[in-house]
Order: C-alpha cells, then sequence, then structure tokens
C-alpha cells in the first residue's frame, strides 16, 4: 500500500461554498456535445440538393405557367423526400443519445465533512474524489492515497492490460474516462469537463471538418450534368420553336416538359427510401447507420484501420496455457465464462487427477481479490482482470474455492516488488501463496513442484522455466509465475525467499471467435484489415497471428514519429500493423490512406480512437463499449460490439451501392425515351406527345415505386468477391450510358409510333395510346436492369416479389389513370381498344427477351470496379 496523507485525514472536502465558487469560475464537468442540430434545421437540411433545386424551378416554371397541379405534384415529391431523410437521420441522433444515457452518471466525493453520492457532472476542481474496484474515474484525478490499484487506461491508450497506479509515482494522475479494476483510491479533482486528458481529444475530434461521401460526391456531380442538361435542351427547344412559329406558350410548355422529362424527379426520394429501407436491415444487424449515405460509403471501404482491444478482441483476459516441469496443459474458453476445461495430452484434467496442478489453481484462487458471477446476462468478474483469469482457471480446473476466513495476512502486490503474497490456513497447514512476474518469483524460488513433492530447483529447470517464460511472452502472452512454501501463522514480516515454484500460467485477451472469419471475408472482398493498437508490439503481433492478418512488419508509434509521409506511405503499401500508438498517430495513417485515394473504415471504442474515427471516410465506433466521443465521432455504432458485422455491414452497403446503379439506369433510361419522343415529335410538327401532367405521372408514380422496388434487389452472387469499387467511379459510366441510350432510342420511337399510328383516331386517344405504351416500356424495361450482367434467368424471375408486386401495382394505377374518370380528368387521358393494348404489348416484349438474349450468352460484362 502506498500511503500518502489521505485528505480524508486533513480535510473535510469542499463546503457547499467552495463548490459554487469552483463552478461559477469552472463550469460543469462534461464534455462539450456536438451541438445538437434542431428538429427544424435537420428537417430543412433535407432540402438542399441539387436535385431538389432543380425540383423547386420546375414547380415555379409550373405556378408561373398557371399549372397548379404540376406545381403541387413537384411540391409534394419534394416534401416526401424530405420527411423520409428527417425520420431516419432523427431516430438515429435519437438512438444515439439514448446509449449515451446508459452511462453511469454517479461519483462518490467528500463533501462537508460526509461522503455523498453526486453526479459526476457536478464535481469541480478540489473534490476529494473516493473509488472502488468498478468505479469509472469521473474527472483528472491526483492520487492522494491507494490500496492495490489497478486502473484500465484502455480508453485512452489502448494498452489492453491494467496499470498500477501510486501516489508516489512521478506523474500519480488518474484521467476521467479511465475505471478501475482493483484496489481503492481517493484523489483530488485537478481538471473537468473539456480541461480533462479526454476533453483534450475530444476538441481534436471536433476540429476534423465532414467528408461528403463517395454517393453524395457521384450524385452530386450527375445532378449537376442533369440539370444543366435539362435546361439547356429545353432552351434550345423553345427557342427552335419560337422561331419556326410555334407558339410562346405552347413552347414553353413544351420545354418544361422536357426539362421534367429528363430529370428523374423521382431520383432524391428513391435514394433516401431505399437507404432507409438499407439503415433498417443494418439496424436488424446490429449496426446503427448515423447518417443514411454512410451505408453506401461503408461499401465502398477498401480498408479498415481498426484498434485490437475491445475490437478485435474480447477485453477480457483468459488463461491459455499452464507450464510446470515437463509439462504443459492446455486451457480452453474464453472469458470469465468457467464452462472450458484444462487438458494435458488432449485429455481433461481436473484438480482431484493431479496434485501438482491442484497446488497451482489452490494458490492461483487463494492469491487473489477478484470475483465471479453469473447473471441473465452471463459470467462477469469485479477485480482486476488478470486476477478474474486466475479465478476462472482455478473453476475450470474443479480447484476448491476458499474461505476468506482463512487468510492470516497479506502483503499486497506493488510495482516495485511485482508480486502479491497472502498467508493462508490450509487445513493443518499454514501455506504462503506467491503470484506475480516470473523474473520475481524465480529469483525467490529454491525449489520446484514435481509429483513426489518439492525437489530442489536446479540449473537446468531453472534454464527450462525461463526458456517457457521468454517462449509464452514471445506468443504475446502475459505470464504469471505461481509459487507457494510452509510458512508460520505468526510471522509479520514473513520471508518470501525459498519459494516452491508450481509453474507458469500464460494469459491473453483473446480474440473474438467470430473475427478471424470476419478478416478473411474481408480479404476475399478486396478490403484490407490494418491493426493500430496502443497495445505492445508483441502482443499486437500474437493477435494478429491469430486472426490470419497480413503482418510484414510492426511500426510503433515513437518509430512512426520520425517517419516522413512517404516513408509512411512506402510502409503502408506491405502488410504492417502499428502498436503503442497515440491518437496523433491513428489520425496520421488515416490521413496517409486516404492521400493514396483509399476509402477507410475506422473502427474504435476509446475516446483515443474518436479523431481518426471523425477524419476516416466512414467511422464505426462499439455502442456498448464505446464512449461518448466516439460515438458522436462515428457515422456507424456497432450495437453488439461484434467486428464481424462490419464485414456484413460492407455486404449490405456494396449491394445498396450495386441497387443505386441500377434504379438510376432504370430512370435515366425511362426519361430518355421520353426525351427522344418530345424532341422527335417537336422536329415532325406534331401536337404534343405528353403533357406535363402525363411525364410526372410516368416519372413520379409509376418509375419512382417500381424503382423502390428495384432497390431491394438481393445480393448478386460474388458481390464479397470482387474489389472494392475505385474512388470516383461514376454511378453511370460510359457503358451504362450506350445502354440507357439503347433503350431510350427504342422506347421514344416505339411510342411515337403508337402516337402516330393511332392520330388518325384523335388526339386525346393518340395520346393516351403514347402515354399508356411509355408506361408499359418503362415497366418492361426493369428486367434488364435487375442484374448488369446476369439474365434473370438465373438470378430468379420470381426472387424480388416486391418488384413484381410494384410492376402489377403501376400496371394497374396505369389501366386506372385512363378508364377511371377522375384520372382521366387529372391525366386527360380517353379509353383505349384491345387494338391499341395488342399493339403496345407487341412492342414491349422485345424490351424484355433482347436483354435476356444478350446478358445470357455474355455478350454485356462490365468492366470491374478495380482501383
Amino acid at each position: 500500500m502506498t500511503q500518502t496523507a489521505s485528505l480524508s485525514e486533513q480535510t473535510t472536502g469542499l463546503t457547499g461554498a467552495e463548490v459554487a465558487a469552483q463552478r461559477a469560475i469552472h463550469g460543469w464537468n462534461e464534455l462539450p456535445r456536438p451541438k445538437r442540430v434542431s428538429p427544424l434545421v435537420l428537417f430543412l437540411r433535407q432540402f438542399t440538393g441539387v436535385f431538389i433545386l432543380i425540383l423547386f424551378i420546375a414547380a415555379g416554371i409550373a405556378l408561373a405557367l398557371g399549372d397548379a397541379i404540376d406545381t403541387i405534384a413537384i411540391l409534394l415529391v419534394v416534401l416526401l423526400n424530405g420527411i423520409l431523410g428527417f425520420v431516419q437521420e432523427w431516430r438515429a441522433e435519437n438512438a444515439i443519445e439514448a446509449l449515451r444515457n446508459m452511462l453511469s452518471p454517479n461519483a462518490r466525493a467528500l463533501r462537508d465533512g460526509r461522503e455523498q453520492h453526486i453526479q459526476a457532472r457536478e464535481l469541480v476542481p478540489g473534490d476529494l474524489v473516493i473509488l472502488d474496484a468498478g468505479d469509472r474515474v469521473p474527472a483528472d484525478l491526483r492520487l492522494t492515497s491507494d490500496v492495490q490499484l489497478l486502473v484500465d487506461e484502455s480508453v485512452l491508450t489502448g494498452e489492453s492490460l491494467p496499470v498500477d497506479k501510486t501516489a508516489s509515482d512521478e506523474d500519480p494522475r488518474l484521467f476521467m474516462g479511465t475505471s478501475v479494476v482493483a484496489g481503492r483510491a481517493e484523489g483530488i479533482v485537478q481538471a473537468i469537463g473539456a480541461k480533462t486528458e479526454f476533453g483534450q481529444i475530444a476538441r481534436m475530434t471536433g476540429s476534423v471538418r465532414e467528408r461528403p461521401t463517395p454517393l453524395q460526391i457521384q450524385l452530386g456531380k450527375l445532378s449537376r450534368q442533369l440539370g444543366l442538361g435539362a435546361v439547356g435542351i429545353a432552351l434550345v427547344i423553345v427557342v427552335i420553336g419560337v422561331l419556326t412559329g410555334r407558339e410562346p406558350v405552347e413552347m414553353f410548355m413544351t420545354g418544361l416538359s422536357l426539362a421534367v422529362a429528363l430529370v428523374p424527379e423521382g431520383l432524391p426520394a428513391v435514394v433516401t427510401i431505399t437507404l432507409a429501407l438499407g439503415a433498417s436491415a443494418m439496424a436488424r444487424q446490429k449496426a446503427l447507420a448515423r447518417r443514411l449515405k454512410a451505408i453506401e460509403t461503408l461499401g465502398a471501404a477498401s480498408v479498415i484501420c481498426t484498434d485490437k482491444t475491445g475490437t478485435l478482441t474480447e477485453n477480457k483476459m483468459t488463461a491459455a496455457t499452464i507450464w510446470m516441469p515437463g509439462k504443459t496443459y492446455s486451457v480452453t474458453g474464453t472469458g470469465y465464462d468457467p464452462a472450458g476445461h484444462i487438458a494435458r495430452d488432449g485429455l481433461r484434467v481436473r484438480a482431484e487427477d493431479d496434485t501438482a496442478l491442484a497446488a497451482l489453481l489452490e494458490t492461483a484462487i487463494t492469491c487473489n481479490h477478484a470475483r465471479l458471477f453469473h447473471s441473465p446476462d452471463g459470467w462477469t468478474m469485479i477485480g482486476e482482470p488478470t486476477e478474474a483469469a486466475l479465478v476462472t482457471l482455478a473453476y475450470k480446473g474443479w480447484a476448491p474455492i476458499p474461505d476468506p476466513q482463512d487468510t492470516v495476512l497479506e502483503i499486497p502486490f506493488s510495482s516495485a516488488r511485482k508480486r502479491m503474497s497472502l498467508i493462508a490456513r490450509s487445513g493443518d497447514e499454514t501455506v504462503m501463496h506467491v503470484k506475480g512476474a516470473p523474473e520475481e518469483i524465480l529469483g525467490a524460488c529454491s525449489a520446484v513442484i514435481s509429483e513426489a513433492g518439492p525437489v530442489p530447483l536446479d540449473t537446468s529447470t531453472r534454464r527450462a522455466a525461463e526458456e517457457a517464460f521468454e517462449r509464452l511472452a514471445a506468443e504475446g502472452l502475459r505470464v504469471i509465475a505461481i509459487a507457494r512454501k510452509p510458512a508460520a501463522a505468526a510471522e509479520d514480516t514473513p520471508d518470501e525467499d525459498g519459494l516452491v515454484l508450481l509453474g507458469l500460467v500464460g494469459l491473453i485477451d483473446p480474440p473474438r471467435p467470430e473475427v478471424r472469419a470476419a478478416i478473411r471475408g474481408a480479404r476475399q472482398a478486396g478490403v484490407r484489415v490494418i491493426m493500430i493498437t496502443g497495445d505492445s508490439p508483441v502482443t499486437a503481433r500474437a493477435i494478429a497471428g491469430q486472426l490470419g492478418l497480413d503482418v510484414g512488419q510492426c511500426v510503433t508509434g515513437p518509430e512512426l514519429e520520425h517517419k516522413t509521409d512517404a516513408e509512411l506511405t512506402a510502409i503502408l503499401a506491405d502488410g504492417v500493423l502499428f502498436a503503442r500508438t497515440t491518437p496523433e498517430h491513428k489520425f496520421r495513417i488515416v490521413q496517409a490512406l486516404q492521400a493514396q485515394q483509399q476509402v477507410v473504415a475506422m473502427t474504435g471504442d476509446g475516446v483515443n480512437d474518436a479523431p481518426a474515427l471523425k477524419q476516416a471516410d466512414i467511422g464505426v465506433s462499439m455502442g456498448i463499449r464505446g464512449t461518448d466521443v466516439a460515438k458522436d465521432a462515428s457515422d456507424i455504432v456497432l450495437l453488439d460490439d461484434n467486428f464481424a458485422t462490419i464485414v456484413r455491414a460492407i455486404a449490405e452497403g456494396r449491394r445498396q451501392f450495386d441497387n443505386v446503379r441500377k434504379f438510376v439506369g432504370y430512370l435515366l433510361s425511362s426519361n430518355a425515351g421520353e426525351v427522344v419522343a418530345i424532341t422527335a415529335n417537336l422536329f415532325l410538327g406534331g401536337p404534343l406527345i405528353f403533357l406535363a401532367t402525363q411525364i410526372l405521372w410516368m416519372n413520379l408514380i409509376t418509375d419512382g415505386v417500381t424503382a423502390i422496388a428495384l432497390g431491394l434487389e438481393k445480393s448478386e452472387p460474388g458481390q464479397m468477391q470482387r474489389p472494392p469499387r475505385r474512388m470516383g467511379m461514376p454511378i453511370v459510366g460510359r457503358g451504362g450510358l450506350m445502354v440507357i441510350a439503347a433503350f431510350g432510342l427504342y422506347t421514344g420511337s416505339a411510342s411515337l409510333f403508337v402516337f402516330y399510328t393511332f392520330l388518325p383516331q384523335g388526339e386525346a386517344v393518340a395520346r393516351t395510346a403514347a402515354f399508356t405504351a411509355m408506361v408499359v416500356f418503362e415497366k418492361m424495361s426493369v428486367f434488364a436492369f435487375r442484374s448488369l450482367d446476369q439474365p434473370c434467368l438465373r438470378i430468379g424471375w420470381f426472387s424480388n416479389p416486391y418488384l413484381l408486386l410494384a410492376l402489377v401495382a403501376m400496371l394497374g394505377a396505369q389501366v386506372a389513370a385512363v378508364f377511371w374518370p377522375p384520372l382521366q380528368i387529372l391525366l386527360q387521358t380517353a379509353p383505349l381498344g384491345a387494338a391499341h393494348l395488342g399493339w403496345i404489348v407487341a412492342l414491349a416484349l422485345p424490351l424484355v427477351a433482347v436483354p435476356e438474349f444478350v446478358k445470357y450468352l455474355g455478350l454485356f460484362q462490365p468492366a470491374p470496379a478495380r482501383r
């Protein structure tokens, strides 16, 4: 025990007046949360895209021309898109707030001479805080007294092993957000809120600007191209029409029709709805998307930079192996669940079967302060993780549980002694049980256990023990030596020399069982996984080896500080892991990868991860263990803290982007047909082939619903066996434009044919026939876009029942548009007969048959999306 003068012995703590004075100066002990966007601002933010601007312009033109129906229709589409985006983002923010409120907000402080339970936010500099095992440090403290204090600082440093802290240290500080895993302490609050180490990293995180996602970039580019094209073509047509003697009002309506036809008004709503459905699918898989477009961005990820502790590993120390002279035992199971067993030569062994093992397990569980508890949620522990691992080991070996009343004397662990000794009664004798660092314990041993009892520790056996220690340490295990000897019960200062070595126990923070398969899946998908941890290089290498990570070299944070950007780029070209890193190192690594045009996903749970989480293209935080700072900096929160969920989310992101490409191609091909028909008809000198209201009906209702159903297409085979799409890959490439042009030429020409074939029967009948033909053509075209290279015969005609339902519903809606009087008035249609419908069906069949034939023969193979 390190004991400086305890403040509780020399002061009554702050008074109420002193607390009020300090709060007036320093404020509340809470991190400045990101300014929460008000519901109104969040709602208005949904109306800032280029597509939305184009729709507003179209609505304004329609209103200026006195067309109230068109104006209302366009504005309803804009409103629907805004409501959908607002609902998803607001739900995500509320979910994050609920996760934040799960954290314990309490602390214990000495005030006015008595110990009080207060909210942690009420602490002020000068408060005396009291901490026990299991408590979270509520502010930056200066230790004034401690008893066997061990602190888990992994959220700040990434170091998985607890740190021994004493008030006599050169830097006797405890940091906000860290956790006490063993012992007891008192400390004076030195800094609160944003002035803590925790707060400094939070401020660094807040300085990182938001980056647009790849989908936002490409949709913005497409929006600008379509907007300029729509305005340009419409102006040219209006000018040509007026110069050739057409009525200006008629040409304005034609230009409006062209602009409306060229711009897929339903695209913003379809993208929003599709991504919202994708977000719901990810939520069912325990991944909460805080921003809709983060889903498809994760699908484009080419690198995952991941923390180790608690992300790749369970953050639970586990005994993995036992070395004893001449024999080695393996231990199964992970975490604090004692369901595993101890085995030697493949056979299970219990304490009652092996006297030497029984002695080791008895000392391991007796010289210990940790406790295990079973709850409906599983096994949990109170105490220091290493000690809990030894208790679990004893449970697995069915060792008797000692009676705490048998303890006679304890000499606590200290960083100077590197051991803990405890004298306890054991039957008719009194025994000193010792555990600690092997180099210290071996030096105090003069004998070693054997089946016949203690025998002298000769040179060869000592060397064997040292080699075993070195080998286990090289494998990344934390090694604990266990020893004992008979002791006199009355000793006040017992001699710790002359011990009998019982054996060495190798412990490790084990990898999560599902992570190895997840990393293999990421590799098959062309996604690199780079470990960036604050832990030691030896431990990091060991975990990387167990997970199958490709690691050619290990670079530590101090080494990285002496590397130039060019050298770092060269290092990142090969398999590498980074150890002993700081938040600044992680931030720099992410920036270096982004400079190579990589789409970077960064995972983590600690405050030390937050700056890199925000800098990354996609930040992925842990919902259970994650700190508030990490969650606020992330785009996706894993509700189950499972690394494997990331790979499933990547698959969902790829499906989403594929489906976005499909329905964008489908919508543009439909609009291209309308533009071809309107433009050609203008030069032919005929009456308007489509009215603006009819175009809106096609683009917003029939096409929009069909496109949403197309967005629900399942993942295509081999989706996770291809490399990530390259940065800047357009939504519609050159090959896609050719397909859109081909469909547009055919559907536009076929609609013109129908229009002029039936024009002698009257303008209303001809326009209705052409209008209906275009709707049917567009519905039949959707089968060609279900896959960009696979025929429906292979992916299954009925594999997307939502699409079939949408087709039936939209064709039914078109029948109502032609024969139901209210819609006849709204859309200015006339009833059609069998001859009209026969021509429409005959002209629609090639739209299904020809693409199927071409794809079945493999004549169309889109270029792979390689980097």
